[in-house]
């Protein structure tokens, strides 16, 4: 298959990180989603525990597939039991801030190993050999991985390698300093709030375009007006606001 990344049990579009990641629609929709342009922080199997929690109201996940290797930074694979299940997901989780970051979702170019061993079993096996094959082809083709040699084989010229590079600390801005945005992001969150409930105390400030509730952290929240200002005057009159009675609510802006 010309133009694909071999990523273990799928197909995914072909990517390089200096290139604007755009969703790509199958033609025929399937049970796989091909999750793009997620955190790269986040440690992989907290990933998948939370894109686990994120996609089930929309049907029964059989797998989710998230590695840290180059060639899978970023992204990840989710599979149903039904294509009309990833459809769903797919129209209405597309570009939700996970983690900050807007995530892009399309169909996956081929099902996954859970699909295939749920779905057709006695093809299992050949569809196995065909995926390890494929591997094998596009393990030096992979234009990412032949991004990051040719980086390294420059710096190598260049003298580059010949002293070892200062690693500069990892500061990162307070929450509390952050520049304006749009959206924001509450913290400390009773558990049993409730998506009306934070509608209604975003409501009375105006411009509010949406409130959305992360299924797997019940604490946090992002809220999303149309404009900065607004979300600035929504974000002074609430912060520290007590929701339950008792424990403050933290806002600020949402890291862009």
């Amino acid at each position: 298959m010309e133009g694909l990344v071999s990523t273990g049990d799928l197909d995914a579009p072909a990517a390089t990180p200096s290139q604007p990641l755009q969703p790509i629609v199958a033609e025929v929709p399937c049970e796989t989603l091909y999750i793009q342009n997620l955190n790269e922080k986040i440690k992989p199997e907290i990933m998948k525990q939370t894109l686990r929690g994120l996609f089930k109201v929309y049907g029964e996940v059989l797998d989710v597939v998230a590695h840290n290797n180059l060639r899978m930074r970023g992204q990840a694979f989710v599979s149903f039991a039904e294509p009309e299940m990833a459809s769903k997901a797919l129209k209405e989780v597309q570009r939700f801030p996970l983690y900050s970051k807007p995530i892009q979702v399309s169909y996956a170019r081929t099902r996954s190993d859970a699909v295939v061993k749920r779905l057709d079993p006695n093809n299992f096996d050949q569809h196995k050999t065909k995926r390890e094959e494929r591997k094998k082809r596009t393990r030096y083709t992979n234009p990412v991985k032949a991004k990051y040699k040719a980086k390294r084989l420059a710096a190598e010229v260049d003298g580059g390698s010949a002293l070892p590079a200062t690693k500069r600390p990892n500061v990162q801005m307070p929450d509390e300093y952050l520049p304006p945005n749009k959206i924001l992001f509450l913290q400390n969150l009773p558990d049993s709030v409730a998506k009306d409930q934070l509608n209604a105390l975003f409501s009375q400030y105006p411009n509010l375009h949406e409130v959305r509730l992360i299924p797997t952290k019940k604490d946090i929240a992002f809220v999303e007006f149309l404009d900065e200002g607004s979300a600035t005057v929504a974000k002074e009159a609430l912060h520290n606001y007590k929701l339950d009675g008792e424990n403050k609510i933290k806002i600020t802006f949402a890291r862009k």
